[in-house]
C-alpha cells in the first residue's frame, strides 16, 4: 500500500511540473515573441520618423508618471523577483507585465538607450507567478518557479536556451540546487525557445569565421582582452550608481529624472547626427563582427545607455553591455593580434558577464551565439572580465546593476 501512494505521489508531482513547464514556456515564449515583434516595428518606425526623438523628455515624464502613480509596488523590476525567490511574499502583480512592455516600448519608440532582457523576464515572471495560487504551490516549488520563468524569459528573447537556464542560477544567487531545479528551469527555457522559434521570431546572427589554434600567445593575449572588458564592466556600473545617485539627490520628484535624461538625450543625438547610440543598436553590433568600427563607438554606447537608465527609463541593459562589449573587442583589435570578430565576440558576452557576475551563463552564451571554437576563448575572457570586477568593484561602491 505504501508503495502505491510513493508512486502516486510520484506521478502527481511530474504529472504537475510538467504541466508547470508548458505553462512557463508558452507564456515565455509567446510573451518573448510578441515583445520582440513589437520591439523591431518601434525601432523601424522611430527610423523612419526621427522627429519623435524630440519628444523623448515628455514620453519621459509619462513613463515616470506611470510608475510613480502606478507601479511603485514593482518599479523595482528585477530586484523584485531576486526578492521573490529568495524571500518569496505575495504573487507578483500581474499588472507589472503590462507596465514595463509599454515603458520598455515607450523608451525606443523616443530614442532611449536600452535592451529587452529585464522586460523578458519581468513579463514572463510575472505571468506565470500566478498560477501560483491555483495551482496550490508550497514555498519551495514557487522559487522554482519564478527561477524557471527567468531561465524561460531570457532563453527565448535570446535564442540562447541552455545559457538562459544557467543564467537565472547564477544571476538569482543560487548556489544549492537539486536535480529538479536544474530541470524544470531548462526544460522551461528551451520550450519557451521554440514557442517563440515556431512563432517565426527571428534572432540575428554574429559570424566569426576565423578562429585561431590555442596557443600561449593566444591566452596571453585573451587574457589582457578580459581584463579590459571586466574595467569597463566596473567603469559601467560605477557610472551608472553615480549617476543614478545624482538623479535622485538633485530632482527629488522622481518623474522629472526620465525628462531631464530624455532631453539630454535628445540634444545628445541631434548634436553628434547619428541615432546609431540609441535603441537596441544591433546593425552596429553586426558591423562590429565584420567591419572596423570607429574607436569612440563603445564609449558613446556606454554614455547613452547610462544616461537612459540612470535617468529611470525602463528596458533592460543586457543589449547595450553586448554592443559594449562587441565595439570595444573590436577596437582591441588596432592593438591585439587576433581576429576583430573573435575580439568582438569576446567582448560582447564579457562585459556583460562583468556586469552581472554571470560567467557560467556568459560562456554557454557564447558556444550557443558563436560555436564551440570560438567559445573557449570567450569563455576565458568572461571568467577574467569577472575576477576584474569583483578585485575592483571594493574600490568603489557594491555591484548594483538593477
Amino acid at each position: 500500500m505504501s508503495n502505491r501512494l510513493n508512486n502516486f505521489s510520484f506521478l502527481t508531482g511530474l504529472v504537475k511540473w510538467f504541466f508547470i513547464i508548458i505553462i512557463i514556456g508558452v507564456i515565455a515564449g509567446t510573451s518573448a515573441a510578441f515583445f520582440l515583434a513589437s520591439l523591431n516595428w518601434i525601432t523601424k518606425y522611430r527610423e523612419m520618423h526621427l522627429w519623435m526623438i524630440a519628444f523623448l523628455p515628455v514620453a519621459g515624464l509619462v513613463s515616470g508618471l506611470l510608475y510613480y502613480y502606478y507601479g511603485k509596488e514593482f518599479a523595482a523590476g528585477n530586484k523584485l523577483l531576486i526578492n521573490a525567490i529568495h524571500e518569496p511574499k505575495g504573487i507578483i502583480p500581474i499588472f507589472m507585465a503590462p507596465m514595463i512592455y509599454i515603458n520598455t516600448l515607450i523608451t525606443h519608440l523616443f530614442g532611449g538607450s536600452a535592451g529587452r532582457e529585464g522586460t523578458a523576464l519581468q513579463i514572463a515572471a510575472s505571468l506565470s507567478d500566478q498560477f501560483s495560487k491555483p495551482l496550490n504551490l508550497s514555498v519551495e516549488d514557487r522559487k522554482i518557479l519564478l527561477l524557471a520563468a527567468v531561465a524561460a524569459g531570457f532563453g527565448a528573447v535570446f535564442g540562447t536556451p541552455i545559457a538562459g537556464a544557467v543564467f537565472a542560477l547564477e544571476f538569482c544567487l543560487i548556489k544549492k540546487f537539486n536535480s529538479k531545479i536544474f530541470f524544470v528551469v531548462i526544460a522551461s527555457s528551451i520550450l519557451s525557445n521554440c514557442i517563440a522559434m515556431l512563432l517565426n521570431t527571428k534572432h540575428t546572427s554574429y559570424p566569426i569565421r576565423i578562429i585561431p589554434s590555442i596557443g600561449f600567445i593566444e591566452l596571453i593575449w585573451t587574457i589582457i582582452a578580459g581584463i579590459a572588458f571586466g574595467v569597463c564592466a566596473v567603469l559601467f556600473n560605477t557610472s551608472m550608481q553615480k549617476l543614478s545617485g545624482l538623479f535622485k539627490k538633485y530632482i527629488v520628484f522622481a518623474p522629472l529624472q526620465p525628462m531631464i535624461g530624455g532631453f539630454l538625450i535628445a540634444i545628445a543625438v541631434y548634436l553628434i547626427g547619428t541615432t546609431k547610440y540609441i535603441g537596441l543598436g544591433i546593425p552596429t553590433m553586426v558591423a562590429a563582427f565584420t567591419t572596423t568600427l570607429p574607436y569612440y563607438d563603445f564609449i558613446l554606447k556606454m554614455a547613452f545607455t547610462i544616461l537612459t537608465l540612470a535617468a529611470g527609463f525602463k528596458g533592460g541593459e543586457a543589449t547595450p553591455l553586448f554592443f559594449i562589449g562587441a565595439a570595444l573587442g573590436n577596437c582591441l583589435s588596432l592593438f591585439i593580434p587576433l581576429p576583430f570578430a573573435l575580439l568582438s565576440g569576446m567582448g560582447f558576452v564579457a562585459v556583460f558577464a562583468g556586469v552581472m557576475n554571470t560567467p557560467l551563463a556568459c560562456a554557454i552564451m557564447a558556444v550557443e551565439l558563436f560555436g564551440i571554437h570560438a567559445g573557449f576563448y570567450a569563455a576565458l575572457a568572461c571568467l577574467i572580465a569577472c575576477g576584474v570586477g569583483n578585485i575592483l568593484s571594493p574600490l568603489f561602491k557594491p555591484n548594483d546593476p538593477f
